[in-house]
């Protein structure tokens, strides 16, 4: 161990990391900014980070996995993660995290926000410590918007098209309407996430990102009109039950409440 106590925040590419590394810039000047890198992320998150850079004046130190995703994948059989095989997270999100902080003495700084009750890949080594100043100090989700806007970051550009949370393309905790928004948006995203459905070499069965349905189900256009046409029902009712609610936080297919909580070193 140590003796100097290091300060870290974990950078996701989403919206509550970003608020807290711009919340947490004066308070802990030392503090160190790391993402974890799994070369399979959306163009915008890169470029939310380059613009998050500017506004911290300081660097964020990008990790890789020892391994890529292709390689870990083989390793595992060829069976894509889901949330019952969060390999992903572990293999390419904790144990790059770990290997950087090493065995000195970590406060982790979280992104937690005080009205969510939520659980995740988080690390658990005695040497880090988990920080949570959101819940610290009460702030909620309009506090997170409050913050981004006044800093000047804004929401990352993937919610201009219908993404709600962060994480690798082919994210399994995406809803349906983001699969269809990945198909028009990045097409050739699409393809490569889809490439991955196939049979695995442990018990031969095929799984799919998004449960029991395949992409190659997924994109027909019968199903795609469904998918959309169920998004406008649930956006209109999100908008009616809550007028006050800012547009980036109806987007989803599901009211906001409802959305499947993923990692929390992938998606805060």
């Amino acid at each position: 161990m140590s003796e100097a106590i290091r300060h870290v925040l974990s950078l996701s590419g989403g919206k509550d990391s970003a608020a807290l590394a711009v919340y947490m810039r004066d308070e802990v000047p030392e503090m160190e900014y790391i993402f974890h890198d799994t070369d399979k992320e959306l163009p915008e998150t890169y470029e939310y980070l380059h613009r998050l850079e500017a506004i911290l004046g300081k660097p964020i130190t990008k990790t890789t996995s020892e391994r890529s995703f292709d390689n870990w994948l083989k390793i595992y059989g060829n069976m894509i993660p889901s949330n019952h095989r969060r390999w992903c997270t572990r293999m390419l999100k904790l144990k790059p995290f770990e290997r950087y902080i090493g065995e000195d003495d970590v406060l982790n700084y979280i992104g937690l926000r005080a009205d969510e009750d939520r659980t995740g890949y988080i690390s658990h080594k005695k040497n880090i410590t988990p920080i949570y100043p959101f819940q610290r100090d009460g702030l909620v989700l309009a506090d997170i918007h409050r913050i981004l806007e006044e800093s000047g970051l804004g929401f990352p550009k993937y919610t201009e098209w219908g993404r709600t949370r962060s994480g690798c393309f082919f994210c399994f905790y995406q809803q349906k309407i983001e699969w269809v928004r990945l198909k028009e948006h990045y097409p050739e995203l699409f393809e490569e996430a889809k490439a991955y459905e196939t049979p695995n070499s442990i018990n031969g069965n095929t799984f799919y990102w998004n449960g029991n349905e395949s992409l190659s189900e997924l994109e027909q256009p019968e199903r795609m009109a469904q998918i959309l046409n169920n998004w406008e029902v649930s956006r209109a009712r999100a908008r009616k039950n809550l007028p006050n609610q800012k547009l980036v936080q109806i987007l989803g297919y599901a009211e906001p409440e409802e959305e499947p909580q993923g990692c929390l070193i992938c998606q805060l």
